[in-house]
């Protein structure tokens, strides 16, 4: 009934979910009151925690551990109201770029999350000078121990700090140090606009967010070639600004590693992302190993465009056949084919989204004046997210908007827990929004009964394959080098570009006839300064996600109890401990990663049988 009357609503020209998000519930503007006070009880809060935290030891609270359970509140509050107040905060800028009276108010939260980060920093040192015995004595107390994870976490790694003094100073200048440069980068890139010349030859000024999408999404070859020319220009053309900012970003981190003794570039990514560099390695190494299928793709999409090979700009293009056309989703049919098919796998799911479609909390519209990329933010006061894009009708733009809310479902199942174990690393943040994605790619191509159809169905849920082995290997490839060779000083622009060149050639075997020197400068995830190597995670949760779907399609009974319960330890284990509880499976043996490629050979195996005779 309700995808009926979605239909009829469409026809009579009405808009069943608005594509502009929710703001005003969070806080109803940039000047209002409830903003300032926020921003007051903060700045209160983060004089009173560090107080309580330098006064604390274990001598005069040994009974009940009455005071060090308020700490735990205090910090608990504190995260969640800085969260709280940067979703706001970057939800305005994301939605208008230009909006300097947000940023300036970003700026104040930032220095608000360096002073946070040095509690963190007091509450981790006070912790790792304990004795294992008082330790131990602590974790008894119910409401610790419910924490007990995420507390020995930070006890374990605060080993590696310097004094309280010092690490205190590193960050109070990431302020305006490696937090700084992030920011400029974002400033930059609200300067680049994308001229672009329609079929009746108006031309008009595209964002960057818009133009990427024109530019991968357009049927026409020769628009494609003038955009990605234009975009390789518009990104050019502020190269040096772009490299001096990646090499004082890069610059600080590599000089607050040297400071705590740590010359292994993968160190702080991996701890972040509760992962073991041996299932890592195992992880790139079987991918490298099984290429081949995919490059075989890229030579079969090249014979049915005529082409030698594909350019940059041609590879997430669509495979149209014929006089097929892809297949085109409004907004509201793109939410109705969501719910739909998250109601096979999970009734939880579907729900949830059609709660958040129904609730404004999707910024969707294709204008200009927004920042590039999409992202998923938690509301925790609100045990709410919000979700921002730029929606452009295509089925990849459907499963893109499906991502972002296997995002939110995440957060949502664990709103309940203490604030400490719903901090769950990228590479499991990944698991949940692409297992969610991979629901929707692959209900697209079984949906489809023309066989043409299928085939552009089909393209779609491979390149999404291509980015994770090919495209996100290039930037992990990219991102090492660099880091080691800028060990040893500043790197221009130029040599930048050959970086990436190389990085892409060796990513995607030299099966393409042009690269993206400038992709360095175009990536966000390069310049984001919470963490490096903002690549492998996503390659990471795609595999992964593989490995719950085939596990969901041979489970007829509870499988949503399990999906659940497993997105429910993610705050609270490592990566291999996860995978061992809920898949039984070992991430550092090549077989796991093997199965989730076999299962991504058989659509290029499908693709490949569908498509020969139309070459």
């Amino acid at each position: 009934m309700f995808l009926i009357n979605l239909v009829l609503l469409n026809k009579g020209g009405i808009n069943l979910y608005s594509q502009n998000w929710d703001l005003d519930s969070l806080f109803p503007g940039i000047h209002s009151t409830e903003l300032e006070n926020r921003f007051n009880q903060i700045e209160s809060n983060l004089a009173i925690i560090k107080s309580k935290i330098t006064s604390w030891n274990f001598e005069d609270d040994a009974l009940e551990f009455q005071r060090f359970q308020e700490i735990i509140h205090y910090y608990e509050n504190l995260s969640v109201s800085i969260e709280q107040v940067g979703t706001y905060l970057n939800g305005v800028i994301s939605a208008d770029v230009q909006n300097q009276d947000a940023k300036m108010k970003f700026g104040k939260l930032s220095d608000f999350g360096s002073q946070f980060d040095t509690v963190d920093t007091l509450l981790s040192k006070k912790i790792s000078m304990l004795s294992d015995i008082e330790w131990s004595k602590i974790l008894e107390v119910t409401p610790v121990a419910k924490r007990s994870f995420v507390l020995s976490e930070k006890r374990d790694l605060a080993r590696d700090f310097l004094s309280e003094e010092e690490e205190t100073i590193i960050n109070a200048l990431s302020v305006d140090g490696i937090h700084g440069w992030s920011q400029h980068y974002d400033s930059i890139v609200s300067h680049i606009k994308i001229p672009y010349t329609d079929d009746k030859g108006m031309t008009t000024e595209l964002s960057v967010g818009q133009a990427q999408n024109k530019m991968y999404g357009h049927p026409d070859p020769f628009v494609r070639q003038d955009l990605f020319e234009k975009w390789e220009s518009g990104w050019g053309t502020y190269a040096d600004l772009f490299s001096d900012t990646l090499n004082h970003l890069a610059g600080f981190r590599l000089a607050d590693y040297k400071l705590h003794n740590n010359d292994n570039i993968l160190k702080k990514p991996l701890e972040y992302n509760r992962m073991s560099e041996e299932t890592l390695d195992t992880m790139w190494s079987t991918i490298s190993e099984n290429k081949k299928p995919f490059i075989n793709y890229l030579e079969r999409k090249a014979a049915l465009m005529d082409k030698e090979k594909l350019g940059w700009q041609d590879i997430e293009s669509p495979v149209l056949i014929g006089d097929s056309k892809a297949r085109e989703f409004s907004f509201d049919d793109g939410a109705a084919f969501i719910i739909e098919h998250f109601e096979k796998f999970s009734p939880k799911m579907a729900s949830f989204a059609q709660n958040a479609f129904e609730n404004n909390w999707i910024e969707a519209e294709d204008r200009s004046g927004k920042a590039p990329g999409g992202y998923c933010s938690s509301v925790p006061e609100h045990k709410e997210s919000r979700i921002f894009m730029t929606y452009s009708n295509s089925s990849g733009e459907v499963a893109t908007l499906a991502h972002e809310l296997g995002h939110a479902f995440h957060s949502h199942v664990l709103f309940d827990l203490p604030v400490l174990n719903q901090q769950y690393a990228m590479n499991v943040a990944e698991t949940a929004s692409t297992f969610a994605e991979l629901i929707i790619a692959d209900a697209t191509v079984k949906n489809a009964t023309d066989p043409k159809e299928k085939i552009t169905l089909l393209d779609n849920k491979i390149q999404n394959a291509l980015a994770m082995f090919l495209n996100i290997h290039a930037r992990f490839i990219f991102e090492k080098r660099f880091y080691e060779e800028r060990k040893n000083g500043m790197i221009s622009s130029e040599r930048l570009n050959e970086f990436m060149i190389d990085a892409q050639k060796e990513a995607f075997g030299d099966s393409l006839s042009s690269y993206h020197p400038s992709f360095w400068a175009s990536k966000l995830h390069f310049y984001i300064s919470g963490i490096s190597f903002y690549n492998f995670p996503y390659t990471f949760g795609f595999l992964f996600s593989l490995g719950i779907y085939a596990y969901s399609l041979k489970k007829e009974q509870n499988f949503e109890d399990d999906y659940i319960a497993l997105l429910r330890d993610t705050g609270t284990m490592t990566t291999e401990k996860l995978a061992q509880k809920h898949l039984g499976v070992d991430l550092t043996e090549k077989s796991f990663w093997e199965n989730g490629i076999a299962i991504l050979e058989k659509d290029v195996e499908l693709f490949l049988e569908l498509t020969e005779e139309h070459i």
